[in-house]
């Protein structure tokens, strides 16, 4: 049986698919770092600070008895596209399992054209919640994520790291914290403070706390050894931890989610989604896709995020 596409989709509502493919990342997905939408070019980032503005009474109005002092990041997202070939016998059947109610995912598109879309939009969401934390600007479609631009920033607090296991994550974690304490402790107790780990540090801790880690006894958590972890949500020291997915192994970040920041341009004209049936065309099976679309990420205050790796 062959799937025929009426019409070729041209980007109705090329919006809410891009929209869906890039913040179904699970790092945007979850809110876990700044998000600013309908970025048309740039956007530049404001945060001020001020010294210590508290001073002695007196009878007169002090004019300098402060200095507020304004600090900005410029945020440009950077073009993407995806152009894929897809032959609709391969898709045909997961599309049309869906369809009559087998599939084990409820999140499939009815339509087989949302079905090719959705299958495009997954692939780009992994791509880009790879890039918010690893990305390289020099690897094609790519744009410099966090761990780049936190490397080339000077003013962030370096801790240097090694390879972590559930015997040192906690001594290892400490360092983040100390390294806070030492040069930056006005984000300590910050509301929207996270530490940011990557997936093999997560499960290092997970393991520690489960009674392989030092001082943590060997039952572990509440009693329950390995059996203690349900999926919920962590911390250390006070300070929620988020796993990174996109973060490469043994790397850390601790900041404030008002720092860091991704910014697109969901509903510029940048943005299209375009699925395209051959068939008419060539007399083929295959369908073409086209995304074009805007991404990238900026942190402000490089003295407020310690950076281990």
């Amino acid at each position: 049986m062959s799937v025929s596409l009426t019409s070729s989709y041209a980007g109705e509502f090329s919006g809410e698919y891009i929209a869906a493919a890039l913040l179904s990342a699970s790092t945007l997905d979850s809110g876990a770092i700044s998000i600013l939408p309908n970025v048309k070019f740039k956007t530049v980032i404001q945060k001020g600070s001020t010294d210590d503005i508290v001073k002695d009474a007196s009878c007169d109005f002090v004019t300098n008895a402060g200095t507020l002092t304004l600090t900005e990041a410029i945020l440009i997202p950077e073009e993407f596209q995806v152009n894929l070939q897809l032959c609709k016998k391969d898709l045909h059947a997961s599309w049309e399992a869906a369809n009559m109610g087998y599939s084990a995912f409820d999140n499939l598109a009815p339509s087989f054209a949302g079905f090719v879309i959705a299958h495009v939009a997954a692939k780009v969401a992994d791509r880009t919640e790879k890039s918010i934390w690893s990305g390289s600007t020099a690897t094609s479609g790519q744009f410099d994520g966090f761990s780049a631009k936190l490397t080339a920033d000077a003013s962030v607090n370096d801790v240097v790291g090694t390879t972590v296991t559930s015997a040192n994550v906690i001594t290892e974690m400490a360092k983040v914290i100390d390294s806070a304490i030492d040069n930056a402790d006005a984000i300590l107790g910050q509301e929207d403070l996270t530490l940011y780990v990557s997936t093999n540090v997560a499960q290092a801790y997970i393991r520690a706390l489960g009674g392989f880690g030092a001082n943590v006894g060997a039952n572990g958590t509440d009693g329950k050894g390995t059996q203690w972890y349900n999926g919920g949500s962590l911390s250390f020291e006070g300070v929620n931890i988020f796993v990174a997915k996109g973060l490469t192994s043994n790397k850390m970040i601790l900041a404030q989610k008002s720092n860091l920041y991704f910014g697109t341009g969901i509903l510029n004209d940048q943005n299209e989604v375009k699925v395209i049936d051959m068939s008419d065309i060539d007399g083929s099976q295959n369908v073409r896709v086209v995304m074009r679309f805007t991404a990238g990420v900026q942190h402000v205050f490089g003295s407020e995020i310690v950076f281990y790796s």
